[in-house]
């Protein structure tokens, strides 16, 4: 699932940010209106499915904390995740993609000059409102309820951990030390077995320690092979929610800026709001794309591997083609 992340920042490197940049040192975009709109649906699409990634991966982290029986049985099937990255990646581009295309035969829309760039929603407040909650809103509250349970999930059993780690009542030891106690110190007054006493009370001992030496022993092993586990788990879930946490705070930042200046400034067709915190909430919205591929990573052993599998397969590549 790492590569959810990867082609999102190899397209803003190579496509989105090359074309932008001339187009906001000069003003006026060049390079005529098919590759305006093809530039406005990649854009739109990835950052967009950014968002639905941050969502998605949540979601799975989610399931890996609460089910985790459920979710490694289904670690064997990669067409699930396939599955996950296709929608992603077609519901982004339903939720801008075709009005862009088709927004220019809206009737009673305003014209676009043909040196501006910009989608034909452009000052469309109440689409741009509801393209918002679907993008913004709706993965920031999953994000956030998933991130929840799994605190609330780590809170609970690590309740239950202290209260399985209280040993045993003192009472109960003593019991079972009388019992023993009172087992080896059985007594025969009987004549005829006399001769037996010793070798009887010496089998009760065996017995006893039996009962509560090796048995005890082996459960106690046991038992602490299990916490162990758990501990594991626990600490395993505990950085799991942590990484969560970093992602929700850096979504929000990110893109609440961003989602809330667009609809004000569509609003009042761009008077009210200076073009330059357009541009940096935009900026700021492209940085949210470009630095989750390296905050999850830091964040979890799993990424952390798979990304530095793509870092050496690109390099090997470029080091191939280069040779």
């Amino acid at each position: 699932m790492c590569c959810m992340y990867h082609w999102p920042l190899k397209l803003y490197c190579t496509f989105a940010i090359p074309l932008y940049v001339p187009y906001l040192l000069t003003g006026k975009w060049l390079l005529g209106k098919f590759l305006c709109k093809l530039w406005l649906i990649v854009d739109y699409t990835m950052c967009t499915a950014s968002a639905f990634n941050v969502a998605l991966i949540s979601w799975d982290r989610f399931l890996s904390v609460t089910q985790a029986v459920l979710y490694r049985s289904q670690q064997n099937r990669p067409c699930r995740t396939v599955i996950k990255m296709a929608a992603v990646w077609i519901l982004s581009f339903l939720l801008y993609g075709p009005a862009i295309i088709f927004w220019d035969f809206v009737p009673s829309t305003e014209e676009i000059p043909e040196n501006i760039c910009v989608a034909g929603f452009y000052y469309t407040w109440y689409y741009l409102l509801t393209a918002s909650a679907f993008d913004f809103v709706l993965p920031l509250i999953s994000i956030s309820f998933f991130n929840l349970s799994i605190y609330c999930n780590i809170k609970k059993r690590s309740r239950r951990k202290m209260q399985n780690s209280i040993s045993l009542p003192p009472q109960k030891s003593r019991k079972e030390a009388k019992l023993c106690t009172i087992a080896t110190n059985i007594t025969l007054q009987s004549p005829q077995i006399d001769i037996q006493k010793k070798s009887f009370r010496r089998r009760i001992n065996i017995s006893c320690n039996q009962c509560f030496g090796i048995k005890s022993s082996s459960h106690n092993n046991k038992r602490s092979d299990r916490e162990n586990n758990q501990v594991s788990d626990l600490s395993r879930d505990k950085k799991v929610a942590k990484s969560l946490s970093v992602l929700v705070c850096i979504f929000a930042i990110c893109w609440a800026p961003y989602s809330f200046l667009m609809s004000i400034r569509a609003a009042c067709h761009g008077y009210c709001i200076h073009i330059y915190w357009y541009d940096i909430t935009f900026w700021l919205l492209w940085t949210n794309s470009a630095i989750n591929p390296i905050i999850y990573p830091l964040c979890h052993k799993g990424f952390q591997k798979a990304f530095l599998n793509i870092v050496k397969y690109v390099c090997m590549k470029k080091t191939n083609d280069s040779a």
